[in-house]
């Protein structure tokens, strides 16, 4: 018996738009994000409404959700939300160019914490915990979609990913996402596709 559980990554906000850090801010859609998700929905990329419907609870998550799953009742997860970027919050990669803490932690491949803010360590356990702990309250054969940011998509495909793939493997598009099976036995995530691949 296994759960299947889709993964969406929120509509694009204005900050996603100027490729800045968008952790902490709780920004709304964006008229552009909400167009691509309408856009999705109407090509079938997303699935039909879910038995059960998590979200983060930050605005840009919430309004993705609602938009996607109208009729749906959407229960929060408070640690599915993005990561704290501490200093690096709302900045561009550009607003960052000569600044030696981001050298460092560029130069770290991303491994040490955000000066003033999370480090990428404890945003995984956190991530991880959560949806471990979230999905022990789901009943098997349900069927879950969970909007989230795509730092926790990646975290929680990393901890849980079989075949594993790395945090890096898993990036999503701003409403792009996963599908997959959830084994509670196992406790692995599998047959990973990617939203709008029909091979799943």
């Amino acid at each position: 018996m296994s759960i299947q559980v889709t993964f969406i990554r929120h509509g694009k906000t204005s900050g996603n738009l100027r490729g800045a850090y968008v952790g902490r801010t709780d920004e709304s859609l964006c008229p552009e994000g909400i167009a691509v998700l309408r856009e999705n929905q109407q090509a079938g990329f997303y699935p039909a409404e879910p038995g059960i419907l998590l979200a983060s609870p930050m605005k840009r998550c919430m309004e993705t959700a609602e938009l996607l799953f109208p009729s749906g009742e959407i229960r929060t997860v408070s640690d599915f939300r993005e990561t704290d970027f501490g200093e690096f919050e709302g900045k561009s990669y550009e607003d960052l160019n000569g600044n030696p803490d981001y050298q460092r932690w560029i130069d770290s491949g991303g491994s040490i914490a955000f000066p003033g803010g999370e480090s990428p360590e404890d945003f995984k356990k956190r991530c991880a915990a959560a949806f471990l702990e979230t999905m022990k309250e789901i009943p098997e054969d349900a069927f879950v979609a969970i909007v989230c940011h795509g730092g926790a998509i990646m975290a929680i495909l990393d901890a849980f990913s079989h075949p594993h793939g790395d945090f890096y493997n898993w990036q999503a598009k701003n409403g792009g996402g996963f599908r997959c099976r959830y084994d509670p036995e196992t406790g692995r995530l599998e047959h990973i596709t990617p939203l709008g691949d029909r091979r799943n």
